[in-house]
């Protein structure tokens, strides 16, 4: 402007006045430094990327990244190793053996019971006495504890009890022959005792929980019978009847064959219980051998 003002005398009037009205405008700049507050001054970031925002000046924060490395290569996956537990006595031969392995711990522990009352019968009478009184009531409630065993497995309706029918071992019907035997020559039959009423009970009372519960003292009440029991029926047979042997005594065909299909049906039952039925199982084996041994007990008191 001021160059067009020199070589046009004509707009010279326009020159200055236009320079005169910019003249007259507040420019900080053309007034002196005191007569002003100092400026605000405001830098400007000419380069974000090398400053950091914070993230409470921005009403937008920024996402979080992660400060995981990825590996440049999948490092295997480690499997847990898995811990099998121990196997119980005899578990692999079927829970018929567990029982016996149970049997024998509490034979050792114990060291009395049934098993004791057969070795003091086979040692001689001196230390075992029986009596007739005993020996009747011995029968009376076997007679109670087998009938109640025998009605269970015929009147269930659980399909694990079909098995365990008509098996060949059973005692009620024999025992029913040897009471009249006795009644015949004017001796007189008792009631069931406390240890035979209470064992029936306990029975029937248990079959209704649980079939692995039950099914050991089945197989133990005819296991005892067929193992201990004979041995003490023929001592005292010799000692009170004169030899005679009782049909209680008496199977009609091989017992053991017959316990040992019994024991097989048990078996391939067992391997569809689930560990906690089978340890529900083994826990009423010494229930089963302290009733027995109770009601064998009565031929000598």
């Amino acid at each position: 402007m001021l160059l067009s003002a020199q070589s046009s005398p004509s707009s010279s009037s326009l020159s200055v006045s236009s320079f005169r009205a910019l003249e007259s405008l507040s420019f900080p700049c053309c007034k002196p430094h005191s007569a002003f507050p100092k400026p605000n001054i405001i830098f400007l970031n000419p380069n974000p990327e090398r400053f950091s925002i914070s993230s409470s000046s921005s009403p937008h924060p920024p996402p979080l990244v992660s400060s995981t490395t990825l590996p440049s290569s999948t490092a295997p996956v480690l499997k847990k190793r898995k811990r099998y537990r121990k196997p119980y006595p005899g578990e692999s031969e079927g829970i018929v053996q567990e029982m016996r392995f149970v049997a024998m711990r509490l034979r050792n522990d114990a060291g009395s019971g049934q098993e004791k009352d057969e070795e003091q019968a086979g040692g001689g009478g001196e230390t075992w006495q029986p009596s007739m009184e005993g020996f009747l009531k011995y029968l009376v409630d076997s007679k109670l504890v087998f009938e109640t065993v025998e009605r269970i497995v015929d009147e269930s309706t659980d399909v694990a009890h079909v098995y365990f029918r008509h098996t060949g071992l059973e005692r009620a019907a024999s025992l029913s022959k040897d009471l009249e035997w006795f009644s015949q020559r004017d001796i007189m039959i008792p009631k069931p005792s406390n240890p035979g009423t209470t064992y029936a009970t306990y029975l029937s009372e248990l079959a209704e929980k649980s079939v692995p519960s039950f099914l050991c003292h089945f197989y133990n009440i005819y296991f005892a019978h067929i193992t201990g029991g004979q041995r003490i029926g023929k001592k005292v047979c010799d000692m009170l009847l004169e030899g005679r042997e009782l049909e209680f005594y008496k199977w009609d065909s091989d017992v053991h064959e017959l316990l040992k299909g019994t024991r097989e049906n048990l078996n391939n039952l067992g391997e569809h219980w689930t560990r906690d039925e089978k340890n529900t199982c083994l826990r009423e084996a010494a229930k089963s051998f302290r009733y027995l041994g109770q009601i064998v007990r009565l031929i000598i008191l």
